[in-house]
């Protein structure tokens, strides 16, 4: 009984702690007992981290990534496989939507054995595209270990955070050497922002084909840091893919295995290929990287106004109305947002990088506004990012659109839809208050004036008496 129950606590204590912002259920897709005894230290990493594995086979008849119309699992691991397909329940297409539904998947290719044209039709709907003999192995004269490729060269050393872009050194850099042995090259089309590369090789690097070697080294397939061993690609959703060009770096074999860079004087080190291992799987699982966009408030700015004088930060102590559905031009008005980055077991406020902004837009067909919003306050696990402006001259349909897309980030996108009217009959600004207006009502005052004059003049003036006429005078 009692070990019953320290079971379930254990198990309890497994779910609370899981790290992933998704969820915890990784489903593994490994070909046999065998292959899977290769990484019991990746597993545990991930055990430790609060995943609950599942482990099946590519082909395995029970296996499904839908459940009801919804993802079974929150994230995927695809490990090579001996076998020329993936089976019915990992097609191409079922995958996609896989991705599509906000679940993440991490991919393992391995030079040992041909990739199937699966996983090639698969990659190139990501716009990534691998050697078509599929059995390439990306081969490096400099740097390589001397250790275990001393003839080959098959067996990279790459030191991470030298090619790591350096927006995302604090979600994939590590220290010391990066060992991939027998790797597949990828190669990153250009259309689409969604893709970039994690880890490329260094320029002496090229793909090359055991099987063909004149071939090979005549035309490659691809050469020096066009290379990309290490892709990652984020959906619009904010779903991750991963693709890891040498599964063997995974393997326990490689986690603390001695390494010596043939192009370096230094002693042999051990590789950090699972420091590595565990910031690639953290990424692709949404252990890091996580945004989060809070309350969203917006009211007219009169209350933030009333607020600072008073000392409160109450709206509606000021008798504001929070969020209305209604603004008339002109006015100005108070918009505020929090943001949040996942931190492993918690939220924390969000910071953007050095020379970055979140920036809010009202919008209609286009922005008539676009404002780098500003942080003002931090509570316990957010950000305030605060702005202030006037409305346009121009009634409508506007949102509060605040869209945030950055490498390696998942996408912030908050709309708020209000409407816009015009001045009421009785809210227009009256003409003695419009500078502008002074030289016509002056000129309404001065015929006022002129004309009340002339009536004055003329009602209050006596007419002259006529004289008489002499001649008539005369005659008399």
């Amino acid at each position: 009984m009692r070990s019953i129950f320290l079971g379930f606590l254990l198990g309890l204590i497994g779910f609370v702690s899981a790290l992933s912002a998704e969820g915890s259920n990784l489903l593994v897709v490994v070909d046999d007992e065998a292959d899977r005894g290769k990484y019991s230290t990746f597993w545990g990493d991930l055990q430790s981290r609060g995943f609950q594995l599942t482990f099946r086979a590519a082909k395995d008849s029970s296996l499904a990534l839908f459940q009801h119309g919804e993802p079974a699992y929150s994230h995927l691991l695809l490990l090579p496989t001996k076998s020329k397909g993936l089976g019915p329940a990992l097609t191409p297409n079922l995958i996609v939507d896989f991705v599509n539904a906000g679940s993440n998947v991490l991919l393992a290719l391995s030079g040992e054995s041909a990739v199937p044209s699966a996983i090639s039709s698969l990659l190139s709907q990501l716009d990534i595209m691998l050697p078509q003999d599929r059995t390439s192995l990306v081969v490096d004269h400099f740097n390589y270990d001397t250790n275990s490729a001393s003839e080959n060269h098959d067996v990279l050393l790459l030191p991470s955070p030298n090619f790591v872009r350096k927006d995302v050194k604090n979600y994939f850099g590590v220290e010391g050497l990066v060992a991939l042995p027998r790797a597949v090259g990828q190669l990153l089309g250009n259309a689409s922002p969604l893709l970039a590369p994690v880890l490329r090789a260094s320029k002496n690097a090229y793909t090359y084909n055991p099987k063909d070697d004149a071939e090979g080294a005549e035309d490659p397939f691809a050469t020096g840091n066009q290379i990309s061993l290490v892709s990652a690609f984020q959906a619009v959703n904010s779903a991750r893919f991963s693709v890891l060009g040498s599964s063997e770096a995974l393997e326990d074999a490689w986690f603390d295995a001695s390494v010596k860079l043939a192009s370096s004087d230094k002693p042999a080190s051990k590789t950090s290929n699972r420091a590595f291992a565990q910031k690639l799987s953290a990424w692709t699982f949404k252990e890091a990287g996580v945004l989060k966009a809070g309350p969203v408030t917006h009211f007219l700015n009169e209350g933030a106004q009333k607020n600072a004088a008073n000392g409160t930060s109450d709206v509606a102590l000021a008798g504001i109305e929070v969020n209305p559905g209604i603004y008339r031009i002109k006015n100005d008005v108070y918009y505020a947002i929090e943001l949040s980055e996942w931190a492993g077991d918690h939220w924390k406020p969000f910071t953007p990088a050095a020379g970055d902004n979140v920036q809010l837009e009202f919008s209609m067909l286009s922005p008539f506004h676009r404002l780098n919003l500003i942080p003002s306050s931090t509570t316990s696990n957010s950000t305030v990012y605060t702005q202030t402006f006037k409305l346009p001259d121009q009634h409508g349909i506007f949102n509060f659109f605040v869209e945030y897309r950055r490498p390696f980030l998942t996408n912030i996108e908050e709309k708020r839809t209000v409407t816009v009217r015009h001045f009421a009959h009785d809210e227009y600004p009256r003409s003695y208050v419009i500078t502008g207006a002074y030289p016509w009502i002056s000129g309404i005052w001065v015929t006022i004036v002129g004309w009340l004059s002339f009536v004055a003049l003329w009602l209050y003036s006596k007419p002259s008496q006529p004289k008489a006429d002499l001649k008539t005078q005369k005659t008399l």
